[in-house]
């Protein structure tokens, strides 16, 4: 599946959780410059910006998942409309959507608050969790854009 785009799916998920183990980025923005940098996106590097409020559920709010948000924005990266009225909104959020439910199928919960219940924010539990997610979301969103991609070139 990814011969013609020579992903490596297995280094793009290690890159986006040592990004969030080291500190240089939170998930949602350690899954943006993962994604841009490893499939050469044409965009600048301050669109990791966009990705700085969602960590910790929508900026420390505890709601949905910082990764997830990161993954859907990605998406959009590739997928997403530009100009009002552009149908490529029905397969940016089918993708999203997708993408979505992989994660919940998973993990039951898309919240932060329930995905982190009783950890403490940063202790050594909660920060191997959301490594995780960061590299396991940045892995399936990189699956989801390589397979859209590669379908788009037949």
């Amino acid at each position: 599946m990814n011969d013609n785009l020579n992903v490596d799916f297995q280094k793009i998920r290690e890159t986006a959780e040592q990004y969030y183990r080291s500190g240089q980025y939170y998930c949602s923005e350690a899954i943006i410059k993962t994604i841009r940098d490893e499939f050469n996106a044409d965009f600048p590097e301050s669109i990791i910006s966009l990705a700085s409020g969602f960590p910790v559920g929508m900026g420390g709010a505890g709601c949905t998942c910082g990764a997830v948000a990161g993954g859907i924005m990605a998406i959009g990266m590739f997928f997403g409309r530009i100009d009002p009225g552009d149908k490529k909104i029905e397969k940016t959020m089918s993708l999203s959507k997708e993408l979505h439910d992989i994660f919940k199928k998973r993990h039951g919960h898309l919240c932060c608050r329930v995905l982190t219940n009783k950890m403490t924010l940063g202790s050594p539990e909660h920060m191997k969790q959301c490594i995780s997610f960061t590299g396991e979301v940045c892995e399936q969103t990189s699956r989801i854009i390589a397979r859209e991609l590669e379908n788009s070139n037949c």
